[in-house]
This record gives structure tokens, sequence and C-alpha cells, in this order.
């Protein structure tokens, strides 16, 4: 019933948007046929470790089981929906689920956002294809935007699909893989209509302190060391992006010219590539974020790294507070998703003032 109710509203989506041009519809389409597609592969666990079996691949067989392990933990342990959700897998033969095209002015890192009739605005723009992702990033850089196209292994369907394991992911070392479970399960918990920060920064909390307890319950020591490395890596380039970003930020909010901020522009990127490669040899040449690098380097790199980063001080502080009850937790959040965006900021800055001012560059006195 779910799903039939999910494809219903994504064929009145494509329907709705004949009123709205071409290039909406032809969206839309490519929306909706790529994700029915993609639910057309599911398999179950069971059949899809059979599978793997009876074709003599072992690793898959046993990266299954752990998922399975992993997604009984989820909702026993953690809280999160006990649904059909990654209890099915499907191959879908390509390195990415979606390629997300994210854009920024030339001398802003605010996001450009796009507006769609159910999930509200969102600051990016999904594609089950890379040459069509590809295709509309050139028309934005022909109107002078700041475009990353960036691949993406899994998403939410927000509880209307069940979403599939994917072989875009399952390979990934079994805290990571636990860690985006957590994450994309978070999603169908709370969803804020057009507050992608908000959305992002609470799914990253829940992953985040949902891994530190499955690794001391569930994780051998040789897991937990690997993901201390993984983990501690994922910090150190955050921070980067981070730093470079307010750099960014506090160039273009300077009375220089406009020439001089694009100068200034350049300068920074060529510094954070130089930054990279000096994490990179302190990691003995560990190569996993490599990718990020893959184009050259834009306002709109950097412009999405917020989303997922920005409040999450803030749902650590409200977590503690509530004495780590995820049910409570989960209703409070619920709570805030009801008001307006600028309800939820002010109670968000409330939660950890001194978390919030840091991140922004702001010495408190």
């Amino acid at each position: 019933m779910r799903a039939a109710r999910a494809l219903c509203l994504a064929l009145s989506l494509a329907g709705s948007a004949l009123l709205a041009g071409c290039d909406t519809v032809g969206y839309y389409y490519q929306s909706v046929s790529g994700h029915l597609l993609l639910m057309a592969q599911r398999e179950s666990i069971d059949q899809a470790i059979d599978n793997a079996r009876q074709a003599h691949n072992d690793k898959l067989a046993k990266r299954l089981e752990d998922a399975r392990s992993i997604r009984i933990y989820a909702s026993r342990e953690l809280g999160l929906p006990d649904n059909g959700s990654y209890r099915v897998y499907a191959n879908l033969k390509r390195p990415f689920a979606v390629w997300n095209v994210f854009a920024a002015p030339e001398l802003s890192v605010k996001l450009k956002e796009w507006c769609f009739l159910v999930v509200g605005c969102v600051t990016y723009r999904g594609y089950y294809d890379r040459n069509a992702a590809m295709a509309y990033a050139d028309t934005l850089r022909a109107q002078g935007l700041d475009v990353d196209v960036a691949g993406i292994p899994a998403y939410s369907t927000l509880g209307y699909f069940d979403d599939p394991l994917l072989n875009t992911f399952v390979g990934l070392p079994e805290g990571e893989l636990a860690r985006l479970i957590f994450h994309e399960l978070a999603h169908q918990v709370v969803y804020a209509k057009g507050d992608t920060a908000f959305n992002e920064s609470f799914a990253t909390t829940v992953e985040t302190i949902g891994v530190e307890r499955w690794l001391a319950d569930a994780a051998t020591p040789e897991i937990r060391a690997e993901y201390a490395t993984y983990d501690a890596r994922r910090v150190q380039f955050r921070a980067l992006l981070l730093a470079y970003r307010n750099r960014l930020e506090a160039l273009y909010a300077s009375p220089v010219s406009d020439d001089e901020k694009r100068a200034g522009k350049r300068a920074i990127f060529a510094s954070l590539q130089a930054d990279y490669a000096k994490l990179k040899a302190s990691w003995g040449g560990y190569t996993g974020y490599d990718r990020w690098f893959a184009q050259p380097l834009s306002n709109a790199h950097l412009g999405a790294v917020a989303s997922y980063l920005e409040w999450v001080p803030a749902f650590t502080a409200l977590y503690h507070r509530d004495g780590g009850d995820w049910a409570r937790f989960y209703a409070d959040v619920k709570a805030m998703a009801s008001e307006s965006k600028q309800q939820r900021e002010v109670a968000l800055r409330v939660l950890a003032p001194a978390a919030m001012a840091k991140s922004e560059g702001i010495t408190q006195k």
C-alpha cells in the first residue's frame, strides 16, 4: 500500500509538471522512471545472499549478512523505523545511485535551491544518469554559476518505498555501512520540508551517535579500529573544508572589488589543494577523498559541506538533554520540524550557542 501511494504521488508530480515547461517535464520523467527502475531490481536479502553464494561471491554474501544484523540493531537499539527498508538488495551495475548537481553564484557559497511540490526546496538536483547530470551542469555554468556534480551512493524515499541496500555502498567497511544505514533511516523519522540543513544535520547526528553505540555493542576490536581510522580522516577532511568555506565566505563579504575577490578565490582554492595534499600524505597516501577533487573546485563544492554539519552540535546537545532516550529525542525533533524554519533555528541556537558561534567564526567572550 505504501509503495502504491508513493507511485501515485510520483506520477501526480510528473503530471503537474506539464504546466511548468518541457525542462520540468523531462526532469520529473527521469526522476520517476529512474526510481521505478531502481525499485524493480530489488530482491530480498535472503535471496541475494543465496545468489551471491551460488556465484561464489562470499564477500558479498558476508556483507549482506552484516547489513541484516545492522538493520536489526537500527530498529531494536536506536528506535529507527522497523519496516522493509534495507531488508532488500539491488545491484544497479553502476558506481552511484544518483548524481546530484550543486550550484552557487560566482562570488558566494550560498547554494542555489530547487523547489518541488512534495519535498519543498532543496539545495541540489538529482539525476539517475551521470551524462544527464553533467549536461544540466553545463547549462548552469553557461549562466555563470559555479557547479559541482557529485556521485551519491544512497538516498531516502522518506518511508514511501522500502529503500534497498545497493551495490553502490554495501561493500563499504562494516562501520561505514552501519553509518550510512542509520543516516538514511533517520530521514524516515523526521523530515522538515524545504530545510536541507535541518534534515541532514539531524541524520548526521543520528548516524554519529548510533555508530558509537553500535561499535561498543556489536563490533569486533578490528572493526572498531578500522572505523576509528576512517572517522579520523573524515573529521580532518570536514574540518579542512569548513575552514576554507569560512575563508571564502569572509572574502565574499569583504569590501574589496569583484576582481580582487576573484583573485582571492583562486588563491584560496590553490591553498586548499595544497593543504589537502599535505593531509593526504599524513594519511600515508589514502585516496578516498580524491574524487571530491575530480572536478575543478568551485563555491558549489564548499557550499554543500555546511548542510550536513551546521546543526549537529545542537542536535547532539538535545540528545544528551533528553538523557539518550531515542523516543524522546525523536519526539522533540519532530516538534521542531512542525514549526517554521525561523523558529527551528532559534531553538537550535539556544541548544548549543557556543558551538554555533564557533562554527560561524565568532569568538565568545
